[in-house]
């Protein structure tokens, strides 16, 4: 595939403010909707006493963490970084666990650093060992399967937001008939493929903006005839971000206001801080590091497919590590999540074509900004569901079909890639995963992906070694560049 801007091109500044706020919403939903899923997860009495997550706050943290990860690498790995849904259950038991100790936004901030303890240590190991011992470990035929799992796996949520809309009824559910909310996320979406596809070059360089305003305005046509003709089938787009920033009158944070950073609302946790409580953040937090670890590694060799151009060696796995671990906890200093790199932003280097790092940097920047200004964010909260949904089609699809072509320079004729493959495939389709629980009812779960690629990793390790004992030549395996 060749690249309209390649990974160290410098666009014009018009172009780069424009393919900016492209990335910035390819990875808005996701960045946000961790947050509101914590929020979620524990009680009202615990939000209200340690105080809530919010979006601003996150999009802020990500920014941080995209600019410190980009530091890390010199520049050279054209990638954003958000919110990992990694570690919403470790989240969970740091902020639940915050309930009876009043330490709140602390348990985030220390999770947060044992994970990126986690990567630290690696990128030492692999500052010494090199990276042979990766590319052994997960070759193509791994590697490239689990970069399909990984898209497939995110799947059902992309279907699932385009059958919905964002207004809610009495009863708290969508009130949008889900025709109506497919109809919106199918003008998103075939906007997007004619953009890209069709598109002269700058048309093809944002086709997610493109497709977004499309599906925003005839989910807004449908929104206001709902609300004319009392039909709540027809409502899509839910105005209450908006309305919130006029509710008490119009101030001065109606147009800037401060995120509520995590390491602000944090202090007041020392007073109670205590070794268990510690213990019990460390086995929450430390196991799934090592699950993301597994991912950084899909996600760069992914990305190097695309970009034709083998980050593990140029930054580095060690620069890639210490950027996303150090950036990871920089993140969560602002917005309490920890950060990885985002499938979004490799999907959209894939199907635009602009691998300029500089584009990506600026969308780091744009979200501190953004993250300051009230109707922005409110307005980046009241895209529906179901245009958001129509664009992930496309992103998810893109990182499954990258994983496939990561294939094709394996012999699937050999039973032994096969096996893997199939293994990989299968476990990560069929959602294989499991739950360990915790003292205090928590629960520390080991996702799809993680269990195929551990299942995978034995499978391939296991063949490899029956070769060898048969006195035949372990046969040389693709590594992607």
């Amino acid at each position: 595939m060749k690249l309209i801007y390649n990974v160290s091109d410098k666009p014009k500044f018009r172009e780069i403010i424009i393919f900016a706020f492209q990335q910035l919403l390819a990875i808005m939903a996701a960045t946000i909707a961790v947050p509101a899923i914590i929020n979620n997860y524990v009680s009202s009495e615990t939000v209200l006493g340690a105080g809530q997550m919010t979006a601003s706050a996150a999009l802020f943290g990500a920014g941080i963490g995209t600019i410190v990860y980009q530091l890390f690498t010199r520049f050279r790995s054209p990638v954003f970084l958000g919110s990992s849904f990694a570690f919403l259950s470790s989240m969970s038991v740091a902020f639940a666990g915050a309930a009876s100790m009043s330490l709140g936004f602390l348990g985030l901030i220390i999770g947060a650093a044992f994970a990126a303890l986690v990567y630290v240590v690696i990128a030492i190991l692999v500052k010494f060992a090199g990276v042979k011992w990766i590319s052994k470990l997960m070759p193509a035929v791994v590697i490239g399967p689990i970069v399909a799992i990984i898209g497939l796996s995110l799947a059902g949520n992309a279907v699932g937001d385009m059958m919905k809309g964002d207004f809610l009824g009495a009863d708290g559910n969508p009130t949008a008939s889900p025709l109506i909310a497919l109809v919106c996320a199918l003008v998103t979406l075939f906007t997007v493929i004619l953009c890209s596809t069709y598109g002269k070059k700058q048309i093809r360089l944002i086709p997610f903006i493109i497709g977004i305003i499309a599906g925003y305005i005839v989910a807004l046509g449908f929104t206001l005839i709902g609300r004319a003709t009392g039909n709540a089938a027809l409502r899509i787009i839910d105005f209450a971000p908006i309305k919130a920033l006029v509710k008490g009158g119009v101030s001065v944070e109606t147009f800037i206001s401060l995120p509520q950073f995590s390491f602000l609302k944090a202090i007041d946790g020392f007073k109670d801080l205590n070794p268990a409580y510690i213990g019990t953040i460390a086995v929450a937090y430390i196991p799934v590091a090592f699950v993301v670890f597994a991912e950084h590694i899909a996600d760069h060799k992914n990305l190097s497919s695309i970009i034709e151009k083998d980050l593990l060696t140029d930054p580095g796995l060690s620069r890639t590590l210490l950027g996303d671990g150090v950036g990871s906890f920089a993140g969560a200093l602002f917005g309490g999540c920890p950060n990885t790199t985002y499938g979004e932003s490799i999907g959209c280097v894939a199907i635009t074509r602009n691998a300029s790092v500089v584009s990506v940097t600026g969308a780091a920047i744009l979200a501190l900004l953004v993250a300051f200004i009230s109707p922005f964010v409110a307005f980046l909260d009241s895209i529906p569901a179901c245009v958001m949904g129509g664009v992930c089609m496309t992103l998810y699809g893109f990182i499954a079909v990258s994983g496939l072509k990561m294939l094709q320079p394996v012999d699937l004729n050999e039973n032994r890639n096969l096996f893997v493959a199939s293994v990989i495939l299968i476990a990560g389709v069929g959602g294989l995963a499991l739950d360990f629980a915790l003292e205090g009812g928590q629960t520390i779960k080991i996702t799809s992906v993680a269990c195929a690629l551990i299942l995978g990793i034995i499978t391939n390790l296991m063949l490899s070694k029956k070769k060898k004992t048969e006195g035949e030549e372990d046969e040389p395996q693709q590594v992607i560049k």
